[in-house]
């Protein structure tokens, strides 16, 4: 039973992923993107990472999408710096705040 509803989710997040001019993963999936789920010229924001005997991999398979995408954030290196970066702004607000 376990098995169709996880067959069922993947098919919906098939059908959702091929009609979206944007698409933010987060699922913690390795490669799990691929380019037939896709929407040709497609923005890939990816969040996902998980570490695979060693290496750090997103959730889209970037060989894959590469010639698909119009444009696809690297993993790693592509939101991590972004999320510190607004994390270290957010203290700094905070800090300010305090001080008044």
């Amino acid at each position: 039973m376990q098995g169709e509803a996880s067959q069922k989710k993947f098919e919906e997040i098939n059908k959702i992923s091929q009609v979206g001019d944007v698409l933010i993963s987060a699922l913690g999936l390795p490669e799990f993107v691929k380019a037939e789920m896709i929407k040709k010229d497609a923005v890939l924001i990816d969040v996902g990472i998980t570490k695979v005997n060693g290496h750090v991999l997103g959730d889209v398979d970037a060989k894959s999408v590469k010639d698909k995408a119009s444009f696809l954030t690297p993993v790693p290196g592509g939101v991590g710096p972004l999320t510190i970066a607004l994390l270290f702004k957010n203290v700094l607000e905070i800090y300010k705040r305090r001080k008044q």
